[in-house]
């Protein structure tokens, strides 16, 4: 089982309290566990990744174990202690200006 933490913003959208618990069938990898948070809750389709291209929205910040996986490719194994659910998966809406 695989621990999600999402921003409030999209835990209001998906009508979801605190963490999100995911199984994964297969690898566990960011693609398959964005495909099963957005087959678990429709609405989220769109709102971390593009429709067409699926690759992350600028503003959407992947993490887990102390690590940014923002820029890890969709197809990259998550780390064990996510796949494990020993840690979260983080979800961060980033911030910008100045």
């Amino acid at each position: 089982m695989i621990r999600i933490v999402l921003p409030a913003h999209l835990r209001t959208l998906a009508h979801a309290d605190g963490e999100t618990v995911l199984a994964i069938e297969g690898r566990a990898t960011q693609r398959a566990l964005l495909d099963a948070l957005e087959a678990r809750y429709p609405m989220l389709r769109g709102t971390i990744r593009d429709h067409v291209t699926q690759r992350r929205r600028p503003y959407v910040r992947f993490f887990a174990c102390e690590q940014d996986l923002s820029h890890e490719g969709p197809d990259a194994l998550l780390p064990r202690a996510v796949e494990t659910g020993a840690e979260p998966f983080l979800i961060v809406g980033a911030m910008a200006g100045g």
